[in-house]
């Protein structure tokens, strides 16, 4: 297939980056095993699914099926934990481990973790990040103990889009992704007060939770955020929310963003 062949193909099957994707896809692939691609990618499948790999904050980071793709927006999770400058990190709900692996590469020096529940998810998240530090367990369950009291930064992309609105989100989402990647709940929170409930027996006095949200839910995440004092962090380049609560023991305010 040529190139003007794929692009046509894709751009009939709704893929806005039509050119960026073909190239994508053409670098990865030739022949009947390129045309399989294509024909995957335009009924729906991820894009990322089909090549085994996205990039987020610089890194090329495993992915495959069953796994939820990290967003471009995610990325201001690693922003936020890198200027906190921390020692001891923790990523739950890590699905492929993307902000721990980008938060690893950037402080080398750190002991970074991860933790879920889908073994697909921790085969792909050991893959980009020391094997040794990623646990397998609901939430916190799988965390080695010796962490308890010493984390600077617990982070999060849980869950949270409400479970009515799962139907309305695109196919290569609703019907590729694992659902539990996705939904939070009747109002998408249900996991961001798990969290807020976990988190105080992991972090140190004054360690920092920071947790995606969107716009509309973000004082709800707040509130949730019990024993913390929390900030509203914007960024509207990657049209990306979060919320950094520090665990209230007199310390300064979490860090802003500078957007």
């Amino acid at each position: 297939m040529t190139l003007d062949g794929i692009v046509d193909t894709l751009r009939a099957a709704g893929c806005v980056f039509a050119e960026e994707e073909a190239a994508v896809l053409r670098s990865v692939a030739s022949g009947a095993g390129l045309d399989a691609l294509v024909a995957a990618r335009a009924a729906g499948a991820p894009l990322e699914h089909l090549v085994g790999w996205v990039e987020f904050a610089g890194l090329r980071v495993a992915v495959g099926p069953g796994v939820f793709v990290p967003r471009r927006r995610t990325e201001l999770l690693v922003d936020q934990v890198v200027a906190a400058a921390p020692t001891v990190v923790v990523e739950l709900f890590c699905g492929a481990a993307a902000v721990a692996a980008a938060v690893a590469a950037a402080l080398p020096s750190a002991e970074v973790h991860a933790a879920d529940v889908s073994p697909e998810a921790l085969v792909h998240a050991r893959l980009n990040l020391r094997a040794d530090r990623v646990h397998g367990g609901d939430l916190d369950a799988g965390l080695p103990p010796d962490l308890r009291g010493r984390v600077d930064v617990l982070v999060a992309n849980a869950p949270y889009v409400p479970t009515g609105a799962i139907a309305t989100m695109p196919p290569e989402a609703r019907d590729h992704e694992p659902r539990a990647a996705l939904d939070g709940g009747a109002d998408g929170l249900d996991h961001h007060r798990r969290l807020a409930a976990r988190a105080p027996r992991w972090l140190r006095p004054g360690g920092l939770l920071v947790v995606e949200t969107s716009r509309g839910q973000a004082a709800g995440t707040a509130a949730a955020m019990v024993g913390f004092a929390t900030t509203v962090v914007r960024d509207d380049d990657r049209d990306a929310t979060a919320v950094v609560g520090r665990l209230t023991s007199g310390a300064s305010p979490p860090p802003r963003s500078s957007t």
